[in-house]
């Protein structure tokens, strides 16, 4: 959303040609651009005010807000709902329909269509089920989640940081570490939701969103959404609780009800952190975390109406465990959690093996996309031997791909001849040996520094250069 709405702005005729919506199709009923941090942006008690108007849908359908939107559903890309629309296609289609779309927006007829389920792996194991919505309601939600989280970020805690605008993980992990290292605060109570966006209660959701926003119109939409289903094997199964994961709303309407939970804790003046509905809280001694985890778990059951998995939460001491993949040491250094790391060597395994279905390119350029975005977030941490002692066995899991990737002792032989080694490395191509034992034998041939050349990157390679090698 931010990245989406620090674009350059256009009008007109460029407007109508990037977002589909002309004049005709937003010009009606919607509200002048306001200035970000300029004169027209309205006070914290004016801005209060307009909220308890019925006029958030005439904002909601606002053309900067609507640019904004399609520029950022854009961007993020992502899969297809059950229509098979792509993101490619969003502008075509905005141009066709969307006059017809936004009067039934505006008084309060439009259906959103139900969400197509996916399941993806889950770093530690398992499976998170994710509920995709097509691309218009992409593009709806995007614009509703940009109009409502002005009206509810800043109200939300200084200790919750998932899914808000200039905040992050890293941030999270940071804040812990403060108490841990500066406030002493050694022990950690963990506290986990099972199951939380799918257990969301939606009448107490409504009521802390009608709490703020009175434009029935908007709470009619938001009531749809949350109603509107999975659908699964040609049929839509409806519930009465949950916010699927997969749309922009979904983690807005997750902090929103979560919000209470954040008062509470500050209400009681214990030391915690929240990054969605990862909740971790901070204590000086083990008899106070159990005290206190005691009665926020039964707080939470019974004024949440949510279940805490008792089985991973707990109180533990801050180098056990993992919050956000990292882990506090005694030193109150930030490390890598045995989780992360246990998730990071099954990746490379999985990754570094005999792919025939995929091309020797298309391998190294996953992972090279991969290990980019893994060391941009576990750079963080400040133990660099966590990953540097492993870099050793990767490189040797790239080795075996190479042994069986030339097959047998003929591809093995024009490899080498490709490779100029030395004549008196060719009696390896006859070996009857293991791959992962040739793996071991084959750092005279693939050294270190012709796997960095080539691109077959470990972790300090990037670390080093400072950025990712070109």
């Amino acid at each position: 959303m931010e990245s989406a709405g620090s674009q350059p702005k256009r009008t007109g005729a460029a407007t109508a040609a990037a977002t589909g919506i002309g004049a005709e199709g937003s010009g009606s009923g919607s509200v002048e651009p306001r200035s970000v941090g300029g004169e027209l942006e309205p006070s914290a008690e004016e801005g209060q005010t307009k909220v308890l108007n019925e006029d958030l849908m005439e904002r909601v359908m606002g053309e900067d807000n609507l640019r904004a939107a399609y520029l950022a559903v854009k961007a993020n890309k992502g899969a297809a709902g059950i229509d098979h629309m792509s993101t490619e296609e969003l502008g075509d289609h905005l141009r066709k329909c969307w006059p017809g779309l936004k009067t039934k927006l505006m008084e309060g007829r439009y259906k959103p269509s139900p969400v197509r389920a996916v399941e993806i792996p889950k770093p530690g194991g398992g499976t998170r089920r994710l509920g995709i919505p097509t691309v218009m309601d992409r593009f709806i939600q995007q614009a509703l989640h940009q109009e409502m989280d002005r009206i509810f970020d800043p109200t939300f805690s200084e200790h919750s940081y998932g899914f808000r605008r200039n905040r992050s993980a890293h941030e999270a992990v940071k804040a812990a570490q403060r108490y841990v290292r500066d406030e002493g605060r050694c022990w950690v109570i963990d506290i986990d939701i099972k199951a939380y966006f799918d257990t969301i209660d939606h009448d107490i959701l409504m009521r802390k969103v009608a709490g703020r926003v009175k434009d029935k119109r908007v709470l009619k939409l938001i009531g749809k959404y949350l109603r509107s289903g999975v659908l699964e094997n040609g049929k839509v199964k409806r519930s009465a609780k949950g916010t699927p994961q997969g749309g922009p709303l979904s983690p807005l309407l997750g902090n929103i009800y979560l919000d209470d939970l954040d008062k509470e804790l500050e209400r009681r003046g214990v030391a915690f952190c929240r990054y969605a509905d990862d909740v971790t809280i901070y204590a000086k001694s083990e008899r106070s975390a159990k005290r206190t985890y005691e009665s926020i778990v039964e707080w939470i059951e019974k004024n949440l109406k949510l279940e805490v998995n008792r089985t991973k939460s707990g109180v533990r001491p801050p180098d056990q465990g993992s919050f956000l993949g990292f882990r506090i040491t005694e030193e109150g250094r930030i490390a890598m959690s045995e989780k992360s790391i246990a998730a990071f060597k099954a990746r490379v395994r999985s990754h570094w093996t005999k792919q025939r279905s995929v091309t020797g390119k298309e391998v190294l350029a996953n992972w090279q996309k991969y290990l980019r975005g893994w060391i941009g977030y576990y750079r963080l941490s400040e133990r660099f031997w966590d990953w540097e002692d492993l870099e050793g066995w990767i490189r040797r899991h790239m080795r075996k791909w190479f042994w069986l990737r030339w097959h047998n002792w003929k591809g093995r032989a024009n490899a080498f001849r490709r490779l100029k080694v030395r004549p008196c490395y060719y009696r390896l191509a006859h070996s009857g040996r293991g791959a992962w034992r040739m793996a071991g034998m084959l750092n005279v041939i693939l050294g270190n520094r012709w796997l960095r050349e080539h691109g077959f990157w470990v972790p300090s390679d990037l670390v080093k250069a400072g950025t990712a090698p070109t």
